[in-house]
């Protein structure tokens, strides 16, 4: 009996399902999609670029500070295996002591540096990251998109877009509008390093 009463449910759905296909189709809204590469719009504005040159140069005085050390302490242990032979064995522990602390030295002020020039950089992508979606926000608004995916693809996430066609991509188009609105040049081409 409760085998027949659920083939009678089913049919009555299918039936149902089956009128509601015939009748009139229902409006379908248009979708307008856009893609955006998030990640990469933020760091190609100008006012990340010229923040993040600024932020390499504030920390030029550390990597310098660094290099110097690291120089002292290849210097300190050629001295000490080149003169090895020629100290005894307490001046040999010395110096090789004075090394060890001078390579923990400049291991620290390494990870130190480290730490802050990733929090800076964190700090300064998030503040433009900020401007730059309520930029993505008025751009979409003004195009009429319905839909603004991010396309931005890192290693350790599936990707996000599984297919874009180059022209639903609107990362040069919000760069530019940012870069209007926010009024800052772009930063002068750099000449290239010298070997």
């Amino acid at each position: 009996m409760n085998r027949s009463f659920a083939s009678l449910i089913v049919l009555a759905l299918c039936s149902a399902l089956g009128a509601a296909a015939q009748t009139a189709p229902a409006a379908v809204p248009t979708t307008k999609v856009a893609v955006i590469a998030f990640e990469a719009a933020v760091s190609q504005t100008n006012e990340f670029q010229r923040n993040f040159a600024d932020l390499r140069k504030k920390f030029e005085p550390k990597a310098l500070e660094l290099k110097k050390l690291a120089d002292e302490v290849d210097t300190l242990t050629k001295q000490l295996q080149t003169s090895a032979d020629k100290l005894s064995e307490a001046e040999q522990a010395s110096r090789a002591r004075v090394i060890e602390e001078k390579k923990k030295q400049a291991q620290r002020m390494q990870e130190d540096t480290q730490t802050d020039y990733q929090q800076e950089v964190q700090q300064t992508f998030g503040g433009v990251a900020q401007k730059l979606g309520e930029v993505l926000q008025k751009y979409a608004q003004q195009q009429g998109f319905t839909v603004v995916l991010d396309g931005t693809q890192q290693q350790q996430q599936a990707p996000i877009v599984l297919f874009a066609s180059p022209s639903t991509d609107i990362t040069r188009a919000v760069i530019d509008a940012y870069n209007v609105k926010s009024g800052v040049p772009a930063p002068a081409p750099q000449a290239p390093a010298a070997k």
